[in-house]
């Protein structure tokens, strides 16, 4: 039963879109995270590598973790907060994606996930209001690259309507412009930083999308790394192949090179009528069985 249910999860993944895949990984790693801290709490052990995984404000700590950029928008701890994050991803992650393609997807949330990091980091440095905190401060959560995909499907697509209980068809210009809206109001709360963060992804998804519509995608180096990372992590531990190298001749030299072939092979064939076959020599039989295959 469980084998089953294991190998349903792992071909559901594999054969998923990338929008199902970005669901999967958030939902695996909150469950991972969540188990790991359970089981390692009943033995009274910190689950301090958790830590590890967060984006610090704190400068030098992130000089000795520069990983978290990336892992703390895939890190979540508290249920309500993934629930919600994972829901906007699916409603507006199908959205986005009858716009563009699945690596954009990816991109964006990459993109959205780092500018709001980087915004998180800079206004814990910059304002005086967080220079008791800075040496403390932690963000988790994908809610800045899911405000990136937001963002951007409502610039590229901003008429199209969807339906939210209570409220009936509304367009999706307005929800987007709803959440930045309460983003801002919200600084002033606890949260400061995490709400400064949506904005950063926020200011991040109009941007790629402004450009997406000029023709320009912002998002191509981060699949350029995405790419030249997972072939390197295929290529790993494979036995180098034989490099080939293959010269073409041009027409004179093939017709030259049959020429000879068959003068060569017509002498081999004289000499067999005047002297027999046990006449031939090692190479002169080689090439005549070379001939006929």
């Amino acid at each position: 039963m469980k084998g089953e249910i294991k190998e349903e999860l792992i071909d559901s993944f594999k054969q998923g879109t990338t929008l199902t895949k970005l669901i999967y990984i958030n939902l695996g790693v909150f469950l991972a995270v969540n188990l790991a801290t359970a089981l390692l709490s009943l033995f009274n052990i910190d689950a301090l590598w958790v830590d590890k995984l967060m984006l610090p404000a704190h400068v030098n700590t992130l000089l000795h973790q520069p990983w978290s950029i990336i892992t703390y928008m895939f890190l979540h701890v508290d249920f309500v907060h993934i629930l919600f994050n994972v829901l906007m991803l699916y409603w507006f992650g199908k959205l986005f994606l009858q716009q563009c393609t699945q690596h954009d997807l990816v991109g964006v949330y990459i993109l959205g996930g780092i500018a709001g990091g980087a915004t998180y980091i800079v206004a814990y440095n910059l304002f005086p209001r967080f220079e008791n905190q800075v040496m403390f401060a932690q963000l988790l959560g994908a809610s800045a690259a899911v405000m990136a995909i937001t963002i951007a499907t409502a610039v590229l697509e901003p008429n199209q309507t969807v339906r939210l209980f209570l409220f009936g068809d509304v367009k999706i210009k307005w929800i987007a412009l709803v959440s930045v809206v309460i983003s801002i109001l919200q600084i002033k709360a606890e949260n400061a930083g995490g709400e400064l963060s949506h904005v950063g992804g926020a200011v991040a998804g109009y941007v790629f999308a402004s450009k997406y519509k000029k023709g320009v995608n912002i998002t191509s180096w981060i699949n350029n790394i995405i790419h030249r990372t997972v072939n390197l992590l295929k290529g790993a531990g494979r036995t180098p192949k034989m490099k080939v190298n293959y010269t073409k001749e041009s027409d004179q030299e093939y017709n030259y090179r049959k020429k000879q072939e068959d003068e060569e092979i017509n002498r081999i064939l004289d000499k067999i009528k005047s002297s027999g076959y046990e006449s031939l020599n090692d190479d002169e039989k080689g090439k005549l069985f070379g001939k006929k295959r």
